[in-house]
């Protein structure tokens, strides 16, 4: 058969280099797989989701303030484009008078006033008439230099009002960019959003639903141990008179209330769909008073209320650049207009930073 020679093992050296070479690459496996990028999670995408949506309310109450600021200069420089018109008519007929008043000088004074004197064959009635032409002329003058000046004030209007036009027109370019790129980010959010499994969507929507929950049960213990606690009050004051605002909160209310399920819409005012202020606008409006366009003006129309004495028909405010309103409606709730994607709805004020409250004269 012959000889054959068995394989001699491999040496202790060449073991333990080889023995090496796997650990290390069992290292980078694990290495690779532990530090791999984790995909975005349900909290993670329900943060940045929030957190653009606050932004974009932001934008869209700036943006609001700019329209209402817009409209009104617009108005303002059509009057004074009106007021410019009418003076221009004013000195066109004007100078028509003045013409003629010059030409006829020009035919009666023609030659020296002293040989005119002595040529004419009624002195007495030429003194008479130069007087005459002389109190014209100065009436003409002052009326002309009045001309002048009502035009130049009203050129220097225009040139004004034209200004702060190009200067709003920059400013809503600014913020129309602003709103787009929010725009983007909503959209990137959603697409996020969409890669979700149904069952990660649904827990973000259980999400939801659990903090309005919790919110709406505490201000339901908060109302209950206020309840107790001035139980023997509020008996006393069954037979208080009704305020004087209630039958126009009743109205402001009831409007609020005939818009529950329509869809949050930017810069909108009905009747379709409302923003925040909006709708707030819109509700005071129904009942006969006008309130600012803006949550941020709207702080401003009326004195401010303690959180401890609401009443329904107050304007309720939050965060702390004041860019949500709500409306109140009793029990600790509000009807507001929450943001895109969701509908008018009934929420407890405490479910968002609280600011204070305003009640319009």
């Amino acid at each position: 058969m012959g000889n054959r020679r068995k394989p001699s093992p491999p040496s202790r050296a060449r073991m333990a280099v080889l023995t090496t070479a796997m650990a290390a690459g069992g290292a980078v496996l694990a290495s690779g797989t532990a530090h791999a990028e984790p995909g975005p999670t349900v909290a993670s995408v329900k943060e940045q989701v929030d957190q653009l949506n606050e932004q974009a309310e932001q934008a869209i109450e700036r943006y609001n303030g700019f329209q209402a600021k817009q409209q009104k200069l617009q108005s303002d420089a059509n009057q004074i484009q009106e007021k410019v018109v009418r003076g221009q008519e004013a000195m066109n007929e004007l100078r028509t008078r003045l013409g003629a008043v010059a030409a006829d000088q020009y035919r009666t004074n023609g030659i020296d006033a002293s040989v005119q004197l002595m040529l004419d064959s009624d002195p007495s009635g030429y003194l008479e008439r130069a007087a005459v032409q002389n109190q014209i002329a100065d009436s003409q003058a002052a009326l002309l230099k009045q001309a002048q000046d009502e035009q130049r004030k009203l050129d220097q209007d225009r040139a004004e009002a034209t200004a702060t036009l190009a200067e709003l027109d920059s400013v809503g370019k600014q913020l129309a960019t602003q709103k787009s790129d929010i725009q983007t980010k909503l959209a990137q959010a959603q697409a996020m959003l969409n890669k979700l499994s149904a069952e990660d969507r649904a827990k973000i929507n259980a999400q939801q639903s659990a903090e309005k929950a919790k919110a709406e049960a505490k201000q339901a213990a908060a109302a209950g141990a206020a309840d107790r606690a001035s139980r023997s009050d509020q008996r006393a004051d069954l037979n208080a008179p009704v305020p004087a605002a209630g039958g126009r909160a009743a109205s402001i209310i009831g409007f609020a209330q005939a818009q529950l399920g329509k869809p949050y819409g930017w810069s909108k005012t009905g009747p379709d769909s409302f923003d925040c202020s909006g709708l707030t606008s819109m509700a005071y409006r129904a009942a006969g008073v006008r309130i600012s366009r803006t949550s941020q003006e709207q702080w401003k129309d009326g004195p401010h209320v303690d959180r401890a004495n609401l009443q329904p028909g107050d304007l309720v405010f939050f965060y702390d650049d004041l860019h949500h309103v709500g409306l109140y409606i009793g029990d600790g709730k509000m009807i507001h207009a929450p943001r895109t994607g969701k509908n008018i709805e009934v929420l407890p004020i405490s479910v968002m930073p609280y600011m204070g409250a305003v009640r319009p004269a």
